[in-house]
């Protein structure tokens, strides 16, 4: 029986009840918690991306607003008369004197003054000359070539280059000043420098302590600035390089990454927010919605429990009742529910009930009545059959012997006839000693019939004497072994009769070494025997037909208490008829 658990049985109406109640609430508590948990932590996500996206907004707006204001300013020197016609001059080949290079300052400082975080800024003339600061330094000394190339290249707008390859505490940028009265030539250049704390990075901090990273990188993945410090240049650059990645590892934590470009200097802010603040409203949830559930869960299994036990307990007692069917107790049962159901069907059990036993009582008296009639018809019908085939033994032997064979023959039949005509007087049943001896006379009146033709033994251990049997159960089991096998046969044959133990049953066996049967004879007779078809001709076995039907009459208890025979026969090696009966039991009344 297939089982789960131990002591839960599947097949019982209250635990499929149980089971069945369960699993419905665990799919609603499933389905539930499931479209909760995904609506609240699409809504917390989608609220960790706006404050994400808040703060790149606030910080990328601050820094492009100083940006725009460095922007603004320098576009305000670059266009200046005063520098204008200086540059002019200068590209015509009259370069600045040193007087009017004195004049500069109050117009360049203008970006210093109005700027907080600018350490300095410089004019160049087109060919790299510094004409401000007042010194003989040139513009390649302090850029690259290539740097100035692209400051030309994008004609007046002012380039951001990153980090000071001079000064690690400086940010550089530069631009071209066009010529407005020479059709927009590059005249100049002015280089500014601008103070890299001015550019410090501070993100929010959540409850426990755990802060977002901001990461400023130049567009050569320089990292400008940063509120981390454990943030090293190569793991900026490798976060910058992963563009289509959304979630970076930097140690054993994981971040969510928010990238933003900035238009005006090509930079690129980064925001990693640690991946347990956002999902730690998740985390609750998922906590809340486990503990809901297995503590509505165990409230459910007490409540289907109590309920499936309140619907079955009656259930219950009614099976059991009818399981006491089986062993013959057939008794009504007291209505314990108040349900009207269980209650109609305590009424038309204890109504069946009723009516079961007067069927029972009235049918036992038609089926004893109908047995004993049989009997009396089977033991009608094997004291004529006996008696026809002993005259025709006593025939045959009056043809070649003696006057003290025939008494001795006379004297063996009359305690052959006694034994089979008295016997309704003394009993149905006998002992199979008894039965041994009335057998041991009928082989010993065959054996006056075929001489040396017949030899027979019979072992059977004393102590299975007072074992107790039907009246003429084996002679016709051994009447049929020498009338079908031995006498058909020309050689001689022998006829054996064994008693044995098996188990609880005692085993009589009667064989013989004579013709035989086929396989289709055999199932012929077989069949014939088991439907009760066996005519009365000499050859269809109407001595084993009745003892098969007196065996059903005799033992007809439970199944466990049936006699039953056995038949088994090969062509020309001999048959063996087997019957076993119980040690006590079978209806004899």
């Amino acid at each position: 029986m297939r089982r789960i658990l131990p002591g839960l049985n599947l097949n019982t109406l209250r635990n499929q009840m149980l089971l069945g109640f369960l699993a419905v609430m665990m799919i609603i508590l499933i389905f539930v918690g499931a479209i909760t948990f995904q609506s609240v932590s699409t809504l917390l996500k989608n609220n960790a991306e706006k404050h994400i996206q808040q703060t790149a907004i606030q910080a990328n707006g601050r820094l492009e607003g100083i940006l725009e204001q460095i922007n603004s300013l320098t576009t305000l020197v670059s266009t200046n008369e005063y520098i204008q016609k200086l540059l002019l001059r200068d590209v015509e080949g009259q370069p600045a004197t040193f007087s009017e290079r004195q004049a500069l300052p109050p117009i360049i400082n203008l970006v210093q003054v109005y700027t907080d975080g600018i350490k300095s800024v410089e004019l160049y003339n087109k060919d790299g000359a510094r004409l401000y600061p007042l010194d003989g330094s040139t513009l390649r000394d302090k850029v690259s070539e290539d740097w100035i190339n692209l400051a030309t290249s994008e004609e007046g707008r002012l380039v951001w280059f990153g980090i000071d390859p001079l000064d690690s505490t400086s940010l550089l940028a530069i631009r071209q000043i066009s010529l407005i009265d020479r059709y927009f030539t590059t005249g100049g250049y002015l280089l500014i420098r601008l103070d890299r704390s001015k550019f410090a990075l501070k993100g929010s901090t959540s409850g426990e302590g755990e802060a977002e990273t901001l990461l400023l990188l130049a567009a050569d993945g320089q990292l400008i600035s940063s509120n981390d410090d454990s943030i090293s240049q190569k793991t900026a650059a490798m976060i910058l390089e992963d563009s289509s990645d959304q979630v970076a590892s930097i140690g054993k934590q994981s971040f969510i990454v928010v990238k933003q470009r900035s238009s005006i200097t090509g930079w690129t802010l980064l925001i990693l927010t640690p991946v347990n603040v956002i999902t730690k409203g998740t985390s609750v949830l998922r906590t809340t919605i486990v503990l809901s559930a297995i503590m509505g869960t165990l409230l459910f299994i007490l409540l289907s429990f109590f309920l499936s036990t309140l619907i079955t307990r009656p259930v219950f007692k009614l099976i059991k009742a009818m399981r006491g069917t089986r062993l013959g107790i057939l008794k009504p049962i007291e209505n314990v529910s108040s349900t009207m159901e269980i209650k109609e069907l305590n009424y038309s059990y204890n109504k069946m009930v009723d009516n079961i036993n007067e069927l029972i009582q009235l049918v036992y008296e038609k089926e004893l009545s109908r047995s004993h009639t049989e009997l009396k018809a089977l033991q009608a019908q094997i004291n004529p059959h006996f008696l026809f085939n002993t005259l025709d033994v006593l025939y045959w032997s009056l043809l070649d012997k003696d006057q003290d064979q025939l008494a001795e023959y006379v004297v063996a039949m009359s305690d052959l006839f006694r034994y089979t005509i008295t016997g309704p007087r003394k009993g149905e049943w006998v002992k199979l000693q008894d039965e041994l001896e009335h057998v041991k006379r009928y082989l010993l009146i065959m054996k006056m019939r075929f001489e040396d033709r017949l030899e027979w033994e019979i072992e059977a251990p004393s102590e299975f004497a007072n074992v107790e049997l039907p009246r003429l159960l084996l002679q016709p089991l051994v009447e049929n072994a020498i009338l079908h096998g031995v006498e058909s046969k020309i050689e001689p044959g022998w006829v054996k009769l064994t008693v044995a133990r098996d188990g609880e049953w005692i085993s009589i066996t009667v064989e013989d070494d004579g013709v035989g049967m086929d396989e289709e004879k055999l199932r012929s007779l077989i069949e014939g025997l088991d439907n009760g078809k066996v005519s009365s001709s000499k050859d269809s076995g109407v001595g084993l037909a009745n003892v098969q039907r007196r065996l059903q009459l005799f033992f007809s208890g439970n199944n466990e208490q049936s006699a039953v025979m056995n038949i088994d026969s090969r062509k020309g090696q001999g048959t063996r008829i087997n019957i076993q009966i119980p040690t006590r039991g079978g209806t004899t009344s």
